[in-house]
């Protein structure tokens, strides 16, 4: 009787498991990233509009022409052919694309540690276990050989996501491990990775992260650094070994090593070695391993540098600046007391690139895990207001992180020969009312089309914390929101479900009906949920949508809220 119930259990499993996962086929094969239009010509002109070149000062009614997939010509006065597909430019404004300069767009995402696994369980372990390269050596986190180029998912949808928000251009790399593998340079859009890698490999990226906790190998920050040093000294002298052995083939034979041989090509290809430099001490560190080693080392955090300008400006080594300024959990405890360096690391961090900028040190910009893209612009901003001029600002976003990842040659600035990757908006690219109008990635056109939303005031307010429950083929789900409206309607927030908490990209109420997009991971790929439905008072009900495939959900506010007045929200 026993193992009837427990075959029972299991096949329900099954059964859900696979609901699930049909589910998710039925997802990811309705958020395809669209391809552009086949009847469209492989010539266009752009006519008229404010053209930012990057490289050069900007160009009031002028032209720019693109010619199979590259930028043909850029000019005030400039011949159109007569085959090119004609833009009226009037009041737009021409950017370069930008560039992400560090993500894992494309990538599977890392596992996820069982909840309550401490760092040096079994989970730490095994996930230790499982990144030891196969060398003669034991190689704890050392898989170089991994490339982004080789493991790219080109129907991930943040591809999609980041180009609708100007990004045509982002540096992909694996994150898991302390040697994880090698970045490729990677364009927001085509069908399949061939047609997306610009350059491969295009970084080594080193993390001070150690993967076997506190029982495993290296165990600690001094072993993980210790292991870094060992691990380049013996990578520098491979190719020393392997001539001296062909010299003299009479003393003993040096053992052959992936992970040497291939940090050694790496170390020698001229392409930036990316390694972690938030704070001054990281930093430090960081440099004198580059120093050591004569690597061509890129400094990616940055968060700090308003306290380490002069050593910055000093070794002139590139940073990469994480735009996911420190602020507080939403679920923090208001009143907890934090520390003042807490309270200067978040008020100073958005000042850092300011103080790049006066150092002399060139940088860019990364989304640092920020997951609605039009709010990787706005980051950028708060360094505007903390100091940074608006034009190094888009510098970092494409010149300098074209320059910075060795690909400046063919991407960030728009000039002739260079690759037709151009965003196309109505006004000033860091006005929060300025919208993106249409895309170009190698020369294809992507028009990006913002959800109609009502223009009703909005008849309640959807701040608070909610309990949700979803109503799956398995049953009831348990959920919870964290919302936040301003008095037009916009939401933003959190929601949290079985597949984990998810931030809203975009959101808004109108009357009493609500529309809320997600950015969430299913099954290792990033893709979008809509919520929407209507509101009645402290409860909500509707629908969360995945593409053709929906389940219903209610929710219920506890407290009531924040007050409404007549017409619309406080």
């Amino acid at each position: 009787m026993r193992h009837k119930r427990v075959r029972k259990t299991v096949r329900r499993a099954f059964t859900g498991a696979l609901a699930l996962a049909c589910l998710a086929a039925l997802l990811f094969a309705a958020l395809q990233p669209p391809a552009a239009r086949a009847d469209r010509p492989p010539y266009f002109a752009i006519r008229g509009a404010k053209i930012v070149p990057v490289s050069g000062p900007a160009i009031e009614g002028g032209t720019v022409v693109i010619a199979n997939g590259l930028i043909a010509a850029v000019g005030k006065d400039v011949p159109i052919p007569p085959e090119a597909w004609v833009i009226d430019g009037k009041g737009l404004t021409v950017y370069p694309g930008l560039i992400d300069a560090l993500t894992s767009h494309g990538l599977a995402a890392a596992p996820a540690r069982p909840a309550g696994a401490g760092p040096g369980g079994p989970p730490a372990q095994q996930a230790a276990q499982t990144l030891r390269s196969q060398g003669p050596e034991d190689r704890p986190g050392t898989t170089p050989w991994e490339s982004a180029a080789d493991e790219l998912n080109a129907s991930d949808t943040k591809f999609t996501q980041w180009r609708n928000a100007g990004f045509t251009t982002v540096l992909s790399a694996p994150t898991q491990g302390i040697f994880p593998g090698a970045g490729a340079v990677i364009n927001t859009a085509g069908d399949r990775p061939g047609q997306m890698v610009v350059r491969a490999p295009a970084t080594l990226q080193v993390m001070y992260s150690s993967p076997g906790g506190f029982t495993g190998f290296p165990g600690s920050l001094m072993g993980t650094i210790a292991y870094i040093k060992q691990m380049l000294h013996d990578a520098d002298r491979y190719d020393a070994d392997q001539a001296a052995y062909a010299k003299n083939m009479k003393q003993r034979r040096p053992q052959y090593d992936r992970a040497e041989r291939i940090i050694n090509r790496a170390m020698r290809s001229g392409n930036p070695v990316l390694l972690p430099g938030n704070d001054p001490a990281e930093m430090g560190r960081t440099i004198a391993i580059a120093e050591e080693f004569k690597l061509k080392a890129v400094l990616y955090g940055g968060q700090r540098a308003y306290e380490a300008g002069e050593m910055l400006g000093t070794k002139k080594y590139p940073v990469l600046v994480n735009l996911r300024w420190p602020e507080k959990q939403r679920d923090a405890d208001p009143e907890a007391e934090e520390s003042l360096a807490t309270l200067r690391f978040r008020a100073n961090a958005p000042s850092s690139p300011a103080a790049l900028q006066k150092a002399g040190v060139k940088f860019a910009f990364y989304s640092g895990g920020i997951t609605a893209p039009a709010d990787i612009v706005k980051a950028a901003k708060k360094s505007i207001d903390a100091g940074l001029p608006a034009d190094a600002a888009l510098r970092a976003f494409t010149l300098s992180a074209a320059e910075i990842l060795g690909v400046a040659d063919v991407l960030g600035s728009i000039e002739p020969g260079k690759i037709a990757n151009l965003v196309v908006t109505d006004g000033d690219i860091f006005n929060e009312r300025t919208k993106v109008k249409m895309v170009f990635v190698d020369g294809a056109l992507y028009e990006t089309r913002e959800p109609e939303r009502p223009a009703e005031r909005p008849a309640g307010n959807l701040t608070g914390q909610w309990t949700l429950t979803f109503r799956s083929p398995q049953g009831e789900q348990p959920g919870s929101a964290n919302l936040t409206m301003a008095p037009d309607g916009t939401v933003t927030g959190t929601v949290t479900s079985q597949v984990g908490t998810s931030t809203v990209s975009s959101g808004w109420l109108s009357g009493n009906r609500f529309n809320i997009t997600l950015s969430l991971t299913m099954g290792g790929q990033s893709t979008e949920a809509v919520l929407s439905g209507t509101l009645e008072g402290n409860t909500i009900k509707g629908t969360v949508s995945f593409g053709p495939a929906s389940i219903e959900f209610t929710g219920t506010r506890p407290g009531g809220g924040d007050a409404v007045t007549e017409g619309g929200a406080l």
